[in-house]
């Protein structure tokens, strides 16, 4: 892959046994020329294609870096909008976007999800509590955009979760226990974890058990 922002987890990053997460921009990223992904790019609006062929580029690209075999599959939505690799049900994938920014994630025998958020400069008390629950009392140390980076942080992780499951806001993220500052945690048969390590702007990535 092409060097990127340092901000970035440009290379990709084994978070568990074979699940792999990589994040760039929509400006670094070449778009996909996936005839299948151009084909529902043109049904969508300019901006909005623009950023779905830069997600799908990197999907593609991390694929091709981890399982080349697979880069050049077509990827499907099922019932509940959560993209698949056609005719390849072993391998989980996963696309994010926010603000200019694209994070991709692969991970083999296992469901997975991957979020990631431009944090927004401040955020309310009433969404602060929505998301956090009872720990929003713990962001009262801390600055304006600081309290609002920590409540995407916390976004990032509950989104991911969701996501892995393939119910998306049906499954009401906001309820899922994530505390600040948490690195890592689980959810049922999901484990979430919090790339803080890695890179600047929050990123999570939520997988299941790997399927014996």
């Amino acid at each position: 892959m092409r060097e990127r922002a340092r901000e970035l987890v440009t290379v990709p990053v084994m978070v568990a046994d074979e699940v792999w997460v990589v994040t760039s921009t929509v400006a670094l990223l070449a778009p996909s020329g996936h005839r299948g992904d151009r084909l529902r790019a043109a049904a969508l609006p300019e901006g909005r294609a623009a950023e779905f062929l830069a997600g799908r580029g990197l999907l593609r690209e991390l694929l091709t870096a981890v399982r080349p075999r697979l880069a050049g599959r077509d990827v499907v939505t099922d019932a509940g909008g959560k993209p698949r690799l056609r005719e390849c049900s072993e391998v989980g994938v996963s696309v994010s976007h926010s603000g200019g920014t694209v994070a991709a994630a692969v991970a083999v025998g296992r469901e997975l999800g991957v979020d990631v958020q431009q944090p927004p400069e401040t955020v309310s008390a009433t969404l602060a509590r929505r998301l956090l629950g009872e720990h929003a009392r713990d962001l009262t140390e801390l600055t304006a955009a600081g309290a609002a980076r920590e409540v995407a942080w916390v976004w990032t992780a509950q989104e991911a979760c969701a996501k892995a499951c393939g119910e998306g806001l049906r499954g009401r993220p906001w309820s899922i226990d994530v505390p600040p500052g948490a690195r890592a945690g689980r959810w049922g048969d999901y484990r979430w974890v919090a790339l803080r390590e890695h890179s600047a702007i929050p990123l999570s990535c939520a997988f299941a058990r790997r399927r014996t």
